[in-house]
């Protein structure tokens, strides 16, 4: 299933009403974030998520408004310092107004307003309706960690993460720059019935979806492989479970050097 920019608009909004509710169900905001989040700083709290979230969403309505541009806006343009705010209540209420925010400036520019993106090598379109798609599994994940905090972490739902595994291949992982090892390829099935194929090599790496394969033809065969639910390729993806997680099968040692591999650098 193909979701629409309106489908993105609806999940944004579902995933953050999650979020904010294992937010309100938490003991305290000073409670350390139970996640091993890669990016994350050691003891966290979870006010300090729910501001770094927020912030986050503020700053992606602000590149949204700002239309076609050859870099983000400036931090001003969406951080005025103050913060957000520590009382619980003001917090929820500030968390509501930075979710509202993003999705009122998404629905002002509709999904095909061109934007900066920091995605540009990647086959993922530098317009408002990436932003929106993009957003769908960041406040998933998150509200994972939220949600593990509190300690009633739910899996990601279906619809989410599919089209959110969907988006980290071809967003995340697309990219034309060079594969420092020897050329592999990496199939990833989902047990809800869909798969994704990663080539690796000197040109980048590319991604396809993958579909039955053709009567009396054999599908290729892929170096290494691993299956899951599409909400554990999704928290595997970000680091939130092991890759052990998954049903592995050929080399373990292409998805150890695809976790290292930081084609930024």
């Amino acid at each position: 299933m193909i979701l629409t920019f309106s489908d993105h608009l609806r999940l944004i909004d579902e995933r953050s009403t999650a979020f904010r509710a294992a937010v309100a169900a938490a003991p305290s905001l000073d409670v350390p974030v139970l996640t091993s989040d890669p990016h994350a700083s050691p003891g966290r709290t979870l006010f300090e998520l729910v501001q770094h979230v927020g912030m986050a969403r503020r700053r992606s309505a602000a590149v949204v408004a700002a239309g076609p541009a050859d870099a983000s806006p400036e931090k001003s343009a969406w951080d005025d310092g103050t913060g957000a705010p520590r009382e619980r209540e003001a917090l929820l209420t500030w968390w509501t107004e930075s979710i509202e925010q993003l999705t009122s400036t998404l629905r002002e520019a509709g999904p095909d307003r061109g934007c900066w993106t920091w995605w540009d090598d990647s086959p993922s379109p530098q317009t408002s309706g990436a932003w929106a798609r993009r957003q769908v599994p960041e406040i998933a994940v998150y509200t994972y960690d939220a949600q593990l905090t509190v300690g009633a972490p739910q899996p990601l739902p279906d619809e989410v993460a599919l089209d959110g595994f969907d988006d980290c291949q071809f967003t995340l992982c697309a990219t034309t720059v060079a594969w420092p090892h020897q050329p592999a390829v990496v199939d990833y099935h989902a047990t809800e019935g869909r798969s994704w194929r990663l080539r690796l090599s000197d040109d980048g790496a590319r991604v396809t979806r993958l579909g039955e394969p053709a009567a009396g033809e054999a599908p290729d065969t892929a170096d290494a492989s691993a299956q899951g639910t599409a909400s554990d390729l999704v928290l595997m993806f970000y680091g939130r479970i092991p890759l052990d997680s998954l049903k592995l099968e050929g080399d373990r040692r292409i998805f150890d050097q695809l976790i290292a591999w930081d084609p930024s650098l």
